[in-house]
């Protein structure tokens, strides 16, 4: 039933886009149900499950895009820079979301999966942001939601 929700609230998001002009790709990121869903033409192509920001660093809402796409990324914080390989917390990818230091990627912390346990990034499974990476490009629309009952309601679902 959950899985039917989350279906249902990621197609009325994508609705409303498309309704609006969006273009024919588009990621939906449901925060509440810690999932995120590639469409391509009003279409659910594959969905994900990510981890969001924790309690005291949420993850942002709203309209973003893909603005900045890295392999093997390498993690810079203030007096520590860690280069790619299996300690770099940004995984194998990097998507910049076109807002400063939020993206998605994926995490060395594949057991935060499923969890709100980043600093507001949208984390994944390094395979599934492979996978992901390898089907978006630069100025593909994201969409972070977090009320996703008021969503659902807007778009007509349940």
């Amino acid at each position: 039933m959950q899985a039917i929700r989350i279906l249902a609230v990621l197609v009325a998001a994508s609705a409303e886009v498309f309704a609006e002009g969006g273009g024919a790709r588009r990621i939906v990121v449901s925060l509440a149900d810690r999932k995120i869903a590639l469409f391509e033409d009003g279409q659910v192509v594959k969905v994900y499950p990510i981890a969001v920001g924790k309690h005291s660093t949420p993850s942002p809402n709203g309209s973003f895009h893909i603005a900045s796409r890295v392999v093997r990324p390498t993690w810079y914080q203030p007096g520590k820079v860690v280069p790619a390989g299996p300690s770099n917390p940004l995984g194998t990818r990097w998507m910049g979301l076109g807002y400063k230091g939020y993206g998605i990627h994926g995490t060395n912390r594949p057991k935060s999966i499923g969890k709100a346990a980043s600093h507001g990034c949208i984390r994944m499974r390094n395979e599934d942001v492979e996978d992901l990476f390898a089907r978006v490009e630069v100025g593909d629309p994201v969409e972070l939601v977090t009320d996703t009952d008021a969503i659902a309601s807007e778009g007509g679902g349940q």
